[in-house]
């Protein structure tokens, strides 16, 4: 994202010609329930409580007269307890690291981007056993490598589509470089230094109309994926000079564990390439369909991409509510 600079912001302004704009998250309350990913749950939100004379009532709907009758006011105000990653979300470069042997000792250690080590630049949580299940291990810290440090730098410039789901629909396919490139010349789609890429698949879309009700069986054989075991597709995205690549499935790859026996390899290839091995930011389960239906519509490609993550320190991701500007 270093190479999203002032130039790259002016880029993507003047691709800006009609003043619409879309909106690319997903409600934060979906896919719905945690059958696509038992360990994240949905959000849950609760209304704070008041202090002072009306100590212990809800902060939803409170009226200051019941403290003081000359008062005005109405007050709402609430709390969410959720997964950073539940819903429409950027990875943080601490999302995904490697255990190898880095130091030549024949001992594999796990790392992360740029040499952070677990343990030591990357702290785990310590247990609280008096915690309830959910909040057992408070305060886990990627410290450099956290999700703030995108939220410093700024998510804005020119965004790149890539619509997958214009050319080979919702049937299931894992789409390597062969198959990318074919899109990229029937498209005309040209990706230069700095640009932020986005995978059009539908299979948001899908989730939507599934209406927090996920049918697993029927996600997963549906919509393309990256391949991330096709070494030339993965070679191309760093060669591209992408800034960033984002997607609307849940992992931006094809999940396919198919390991031979006695070979170590990652789980998830296109992960460990982008994120652990060059430093480029993942976007999973954004809302990709109408803005590529309009651009398919009016003959573009390219748009303005407004992406903040939260600044939340210390974060091995964020849920985020991208805009497109046309």
């Amino acid at each position: 994202m270093n190479w999203v600079d002032r130039g790259k912001v002016l880029q993507g302004i003047a691709e800006v010609r009609e003043g619409l704009t879309f909106c690319l998250s997903l409600p934060l309350d979906y896919p719905g329930g945690t059958a696509l990913n038992p360990k994240r749950q949905p959000p849950r939100r609760y209304a704070t409580l008041r202090d002072g004379a009306s100590a212990g009532k809800q902060s939803f709907c409170f009226s200051y007269a019941d403290e003081d009758e000359r008062i005005t006011d109405v007050v709402c105000d609430d709390t969410v307890l959720m997964s950073l990653q539940y819903s429409t979300q950027w990875d943080s470069l601490a999302h995904i690291g490697s255990r190898f042997d880095a130091d030549g000792d024949g001992e594999p250690e796990a790392v992360f981007y740029n040499g952070y080590r677990a343990g030591v630049e990357l702290q785990a949580a310590r247990e609280d056993p008096e915690a309830e299940p959910w909040a057992r291990y408070p305060e886990p810290t990627a410290h450099a490598l956290g999700i703030q440090n995108l939220a410093e730098h700024g998510v804005q410039g020119r965004g790149v589509m890539l619509d997958l789901h214009r050319h080979f629909g919702e049937a299931q396919r894992r789409v390597g470089y062969d198959d990318l490139m074919r899109v990229l010349d029937a498209d005309a789609v040209e990706i230069e230094r700095g640009d932020m890429v986005c995978v059009h698949t539908g299979y948001a879309q899908l989730l939507l109309d599934m209406r927090k009700q996920p049918q697993v069986d029927l996600l997963k054989r549906a919509c393309s994926a990256l391949d991330g075991h096709d070494a030339r597709l993965l070679n191309w995205i760093s060669d591209s000079g992408l800034a960033c690549l984002v997607a609307d499935n849940p992992a931006v790859e094809a999940v396919r564990v198919n390991l031979q026996p006695g070979i170590r390899a990652p789980r998830l290839p296109l992960h460990e390439h982008c994120l652990f091995k060059n430093g480029i930011h993942l976007g999973e389960l954004w809302y990709l369909t109408p803005l590529a239906r309009w651009l398919a519509q009016h003959g573009r490609t390219r748009f303005l991409l407004t992406a903040p993550p939260l600044r939340l320190p210390g974060a091995a991701g964020s849920p985020a509510t991208p805009i497109a500007t046309v």
